[in-house]
């Protein structure tokens, strides 16, 4: 499958405009334990540095964690010390947040490290990637950490592994999360997104337990549901799902079976694209089939699950949202619920990753906040309290998500594999915006 060069061409971009920067070396400091990937970037590397437009290897990698370094070993008091020294000459600490809540972090960090004064600057994923590659061009670092989720492979392949930022796992914390989970980053907690039924209309349960059923049809060949959700298109994580579903084709050809006793007839064309269409997957014919049904676009997660709250038995609705929007529930009295375990899985563990960027002027006060925000020695540093809410989950098993009706794993979730995600994701979006092209029931 094909790869995209937008990241290239951006590059190439920034290198032109980077001629005219001036400032720093962008130097690290040669006294600090060595970071993990050897890249270092706005410096002259050899092939492995940023912004060369190699291959992208997904089979391998050896930036597959969790990577012990010297850094994984020290202990709070240790990185405390060391921050201290680095911001000797009263210099703050730079945190790229993609989450608002993370603001909620900077007085307690501050109260339980006196002296370290971080600033913690609240953006759009896109414009904490773009600042990371820009000031790593221009050799002016400022950024220490930044938050991003990566739901289809990108941060990982195009940033981590192009040498930009280095994912940071400190060992006792790590150890208590999922292997899995730590393979492409050290994640600060896992969210996912569900589809929603009304309560009211369906007292006894949940409608629907399979993929399958979402997109059934009554008799007469109308919806059995009315389909709210965002253009799954332009939505990365929803998009990531569906592609994940290809991915799995073999789970999915199997619920279906499972579902309705006979094997999956399959009716999408694959014929015309300007790349190889798997022939017989059953994650591709779900999605040809799903993007000819009707559907409502919204772009507002509240407004999603408004619509499930104003639907009836008679004419039921189901809306794909973040797990968030449960929220309504209790702070608008809607009469909804998430659907789970719904087969072969509901959905897939989406998580915010903690990096460290490379080259960075406070590497031992990165990895302290880095441990802090994720919960500390023990998960009770504080730092997790502005995330534990109803739709994320905490990744480490001594840390109790109570605020959730059921763990993660009993929601059906499962982890996605971003390599293979990464690998058709492109392709999984070109299918998807011609099928939704040519339907006729598109609606928003």
């Amino acid at each position: 499958m094909k790869k995209s060069k937008l990241l290239a061409l951006l590059l190439a971009l920034v290198m032109l405009l980077s001629l005219a920067a001036c400032g720093g070396d962008g130097k690290k400091d040669d006294s600090q334990p060595s970071q993990s990937g050897d890249a270092e970037p706005g410096k002259d590397n050899d092939a492995d540095a940023p912004g060369d437009d190699a291959p992208v290897k997904v089979e391998d990698s050896e930036f597959f964690g969790p990577i012990y370094d010297e850094w994984s070993e020290m202990t709070d008091e240790e990185l405390y010390q060391k921050a201290l020294e680095e911001v000797a000459d009263g210099s703050e600490i730079n945190i790229y947040a993609t989450s608002s809540k993370m603001l909620k972090a900077e007085d307690d960090f501050e109260e339980a490290y006196p002296g370290l004064d971080i600033v913690i600057m609240d953006l759009d994923q896109g414009e904490v990637l773009e600042k990371c590659v820009l000031e790593a061009n221009s050799g002016n670092i400022y950024g220490d950490v930044l938050q991003a989720k990566d739901v289809t492979g990108e941060v990982f392949f195009d940033y981590y592994e192009e040498g930009y930022c280095s994912a940071f796992y400190p060992k006792d914390i790590a150890e208590k999360v999922d292997p899995m989970l730590l393979r492409f980053g050290y994640p600060l907690y896992a969210s996912q997104s569900f589809w929603y039924y009304n309560t009211a209309a369906f007292p006894d349960g949940q409608p629907v337990t399979s993929w399958w059923q979402i997109i059934e049809k009554n008799d007469d060949g109308s919806q059995k549901y009315r389909l709210f959700t965002k253009e799954i298109g332009t939505e990365e994580t929803y998009l990531a799902l569906f592609a994940s579903f290809i991915v799995n084709a073999e789970q999915m050809e199997q619920a279906y079976e499972d579902l309705y006793g006979k094997p999956l007839e399959y009716t999408y064309d694959g014929s015309g694209f300007d790349f190889e269409v798997p022939e017989n997957n059953a994650g591709v014919e779900f999605m040809w089939r799903f993007s000819q049904m009707k559907m409502t676009f919204i772009n507002d997660g509240d407004e999603l699950v408004k619509a499930v709250d104003n639907s009836t038995k008679d004419d039921p609705a189901l809306a794909l949202a973040s797990g968030g929007k449960i929220g309504n529930r209790d702070e608008s009295g809607y009469n909804i619920a998430w659907l789970t375990n719904l087969t072969p899985y509901t959905g897939l563990e989406n998580c915010e990753y903690m990096y460290v960027v490379e080259g960075c002027k406070h590497p031992a006060a990165a990895r302290l906040f880095i441990r802090w925000i994720t919960g500390g020695t023990d998960g009770e540093s504080g730092g997790l309290k502005p995330f534990s809410k109803e739709g994320n989950w905490p990744v480490r098993n001594d840390v109790v998500g109570d605020w959730n009706p059921v763990t993660l794993e009993e929601s059906g979730a499962v982890g996605g594999d971003l390599a293979a995600i990464h690998d058709v994701f492109l392709d999984t979006q070109d299918l998807w915006i011609y099928w939704l092209s040519i339907s006729p029931n598109t609606v928003g």
